[in-house]
């Protein structure tokens, strides 16, 4: 006799992957930014990695919503992800108004902030830290 049981909830595993995301977005945006100099390409490969980071910072929302309304998860990741998304808003306004002396900072953090957040979501997460499992 058969007995079917149902799929375990994938929130926190949706949540990791949407972070990864966004965090090799935000490697990329750091690459492309250097091939401004360079390359007569960066400024397209910069334009269009903003968008795609963008749009992963809107899944990582999405992620987070997902995992904390359904599956009982902490708030504490969608407020994460909301404060990303909002750096990213910001990130394109200075990017647009060509303020390289805060745009150029505030990628730098946003990018430490992301590894950070995906290194405490995997199971173990960060030293002295619980993580979540998946």
């Amino acid at each position: 006799m058969a007995v079917h049981m149902a799929p375990a909830y994938r929130g926190p595993r949706f949540v990791r992957i949407a972070v990864a995301l966004q965090t090799l977005t935000l490697f990329f945006q750091a690459a492309t930014a250097g091939l401004l100099l360079t390359s007569a390409h960066g400024g397209l490969l910069h334009d269009v990695g903003a968008r795609v980071m963008y749009g992963a910072s809107m899944l990582y929302v999405l992620a987070a919503v997902l995992a904390w309304r359904p599956g009982g998860a902490s708030l504490r990741p969608v407020l994460y992800a909301a404060g990303f998304l909002l750096l990213a808003s910001l990130q394109v306004v200075l990017g647009i108004a060509r303020l390289p002396a805060l745009h150029v900072p505030l990628g730098i953090l946003m990018f430490t902030g992301s590894v950070l957040v995906l290194l405490g979501t995997w199971p173990g997460g960060l030293p002295g830290h619980p993580g979540t499992d998946g």
